[in-house]
């Protein structure tokens, strides 16, 4: 009789369970993935920002503000682009150094023209000892800090150097702002080797952000409140051809 009951289910019985499970299926809730907030897409060479650090957002967005064409007022710096870049970028490339670093002259000499009160010069901003370790002629009668292409093939042989000491980019960046001997030290003393949760002089400390805040006014100019001159466009355009073909 068990098996008998159980095969001829009553029909009311059958009803309640289909609605049953009806009734579940409906109420199933498609998970609805959420944009990423602006501050999840900024990076430096891959390496991002670490989310949920209200004190690194922080930093961030005053940066990023001071980059703003409301506080530098120029476009100048979308033509230094459109001019630096062709040369900058396959010299990186050949060293197996990330992109974004092209944006270090941009905020090395881009933002500022001239020699340092400490004697740096030229697009990479080398002192005259580091440009000549680095194979730059510096004297009185020539200066190859201020050749692009010199200055950059050196730079380029200086960043892979540091990164075979830090094997990180944004500490590399940090100690080429710094020298590698002062980053080491506080990265011992430290004990923490990310280079966002370190406390760093003013200008070290804010040297990733700057680079990220240049690297958004260059490659997002309009929310920025900049207006990519048409030098800049050309360029953009002559590289997506050179991709294709």
């Amino acid at each position: 009789m068990a098996k008998v009951f159980a095969y001829h289910m009553p029909q009311a019985s059958k009803s309640l369970l289909k609605e049953e499970k009806t009734t579940k299926k409906d109420t199933t809730v498609t998970p609805v993935e959420k944009p990423l907030s602006q501050m999840a897409k900024l990076s430096f060479a891959e390496e991002t920002l670490p989310l949920g650090d209200a004190k690194v957002e922080r930093k961030m967005k005053r940066i990023l503000a001071e980059f703003s064409f409301n506080n530098l007022q120029t476009n100048r710096l979308h033509k230094k682009a459109a001019e630096w870049f062709p040369v900058i970028e396959p010299i990186l490339a050949a060293y197996g150094i990330p992109e974004d670093f092209k944006y270090v002259p941009l905020v090395e000499s881009g933002l500022k023209a001239g020699v340092s009160p400490k004697g740096a010069a030229g697009f990479w901003q080398f002192m005259p000892a580091t440009a000549r370790t680095y194979g730059l002629k510096v004297n009185s009668k020539v200066d190859e800090r201020k050749n692009l292409r010199k200055s950059t093939i050196a730079a380029a042989k200086y960043i892979k150097e540091l990164y075979g000491i830090f094997d990180s980019w944004t500490l590399v960046a940090a100690a080429y702002n710094v020298g590698d001997g002062h980053m080491r030290r506080q990265i011992d003393r430290q004990n923490q080797d990310n280079y966002f949760k370190m406390k760093l002089n003013r200008e070290t400390g804010g040297y990733v952000y700057k680079l990220i805040s240049m690297k958004e006014i260059v490659e997002d100019p309009v929310r920025h409140g900049y207006t990519a001159p048409r030098a800049l466009l050309a360029w953009n355009a002559g590289n997506a051809q050179s991709s294709i073909n």
